[in-house]
């Protein structure tokens, strides 16, 4: 995917402590991300041996619906939404560890032509629902690692959605959803925010883990939308801060762009107010919460 050629973010090496004040004149403005439209899914499908066993407590079935309603009214199907604390927990643990994982290692598995903003949160998403059996992390690479046991509810390979996890359009869920262009392989920063998540504040203590901050800036006019996934507490950082976050810099002609990690204390103090992620910057729009987990 391309946008407009732009500065970078701040670097991704750093670690708890803020960084001096000659440091943070060196850091680079956010770039909005590539938001083009793209019909190709960066995942390949699963493989079906054995997948790991659960270790979490089991739950009861009856707390597990399994309906094409939609209860809610949020436009996700009953089906398609996790219900159980040990679900959507197990679901946390592997969209954040697999996103967190493109920084040190960029799976083979996400395809290079969708790797932006929305692009990383769509892959994690994706590969966060298959079958996470040897096969899968055979695929993924060589340092990647049982992050939970898997989701109960339901898998990719067996869900009500299949590959076409993302809602495009507003309105409650109707079974002529499932056969029209309603639910997509593909969906940009804005049609994540727009369909996909729902509001969960602008006060950061209130952020858990897998929720996603979005930054809106009008002057870009192509691509004003910009996405990250909030980690609380990151998987590779000892010096136990909670407030990591990982995201894609976006594409520009020239330039692939790239995965960075950083700390919601460091992007407080960046040089460009409007990449601030604090409640007085109108340009970031807040934390967000997938609704398949609410």
């Amino acid at each position: 995917m391309t946008s407009e050629t732009r500065q970078r973010p701040v670097s991704s090496n750093v670690r708890a402590w803020l960084p001096s004040l000659t440091a943070l004149l060196a850091l680079a403005l956010l770039s909005a991300c590539g938001d083009s439209r793209r019909s190709n899914v960066g995942a390949a499908s699963a493989a079906t041996p054995e997948s790991m066993a659960a270790t979490a407590t089991p739950e009861p079935a009856a707390e597990v619906v399994v309906t094409t309603g939609d209860a809610d009214a949020d436009g996700i199907p009953d089906a398609a939404e996790l219900y159980t604390h040990n679900d959507r927990e197990n679901f946390r643990r592997w969209f954040t560890g697999i996103a967190e994982q493109q920084f040190y290692e960029p799976s083979k598995e996400w395809n290079a032509e969708q790797r932006d903003c929305a692009g990383l949160v769509r892959f994690a998403w994706r590969e966060a629902l298959r079958r996470h059996d040897r096969r899968w992390l055979a695929r993924m690479g060589a340092s990647y690692e049982a992050f939970a046991p898997d989701v109960r509810a339901y898998t990719l390979e067996r869900g009500l959605l299949g590959e076409k996890l993302f809602r495009t359009a507003f309105g409650s869920f109707r079974e002529s959803d499932l056969k029209d262009a309603t639910f997509a392989e593909f969906a940009d920063a804005r049609t994540l925010k727009n369909y996909n998540v729902e509001f969960a504040g602008r006060d950061r203590r209130e952020a858990r883990p897998g929720d996603l901050l979005f930054f809106h800036q009008p002057w870009a006019q192509r691509y004003p939308y910009h996405v990250m996934i909030f980690l609380g507490p990151a998987r590779q950082e000892p010096e136990g801060a909670s407030d990591w976050v990982v995201y894609h810099t976006g594409t520009s002609p020239g330039d692939k762009g790239e995965v960075r990690k950083l700390r919601l204390a460091v992007l407080d103090h960046h040089p460009d107010r409007r990449w601030r992620p604090v409640e007085h910057n109108r340009n970031f729009l807040g934390f967000y919460r997938l609704k398949i987990l609410q």
